[in-house]
């Protein structure tokens, strides 16, 4: 069963601090697939869910052009991790995808941050969660997100109680 969970933040703060609190409910084999129009903050979260898992890189660019970006990090209870951050933009498909051996990084030790994965939405395990970045109407500096999938419940629940 999918669930659907939705939270608005007034700025850029609150998302990060949103963020923080999922990446401390993370675990290694977990994928994230963000999705959002141009400019909406995926990004933003991305690197946000990196730092609290312990990355640090001092830089942390986005993969637009690399398509894949690879890190060290840490999940809560001090294990480490590696993450993965992907951008698909500019893949054109699943084919695309799929010969960059993308589904290794779908399990553990690994850690999968997608931003465009609806560039090769088939291609996502039945496990992911999604993370869906918009703009509030009438007000530039709020978002809403919305967390779904059948892992969603879970998140949700887990952010909560944190």
């Amino acid at each position: 069963m999918h669930h659907k969970f939705e939270y608005v933040f007034a700025n850029e703060q609150e998302t990060i601090a949103w963020a923080t609190g999922l990446a401390s409910a993370l675990k290694t084999g977990d994928v994230l697939a963000f999705s959002g129009e141009l400019g909406v903050g995926k990004s933003v979260l991305s690197r946000a869910v990196m730092r609290a898992l312990g990355v640090q890189d001092e830089v942390i660019p986005s993969p637009t052009y690399a398509i894949i970006q690879e890190y060290h990090g840490v999940v809560s209870g001090g294990n480490a991790c590696r993450i993965a951050h992907m951008d698909w933009y500019r893949l054109d498909g699943e084919d695309d995808a799929d010969m960059l051996g993308i589904r290794e990084f779908f399990t553990p030790p690994w850690i999968c941050l997608i931003e465009w994965a609806e560039q090769a939405q088939g291609l996502l395990p039945s496990s992911v969660l999604h993370i869906h970045l918009s703009y509030v109407h009438g007000d530039i500096k709020k978002r809403q997100l919305c967390l779904s999938g059948i892992t969603a419940k879970h998140y949700a629940a887990s952010m909560a109680n944190s």
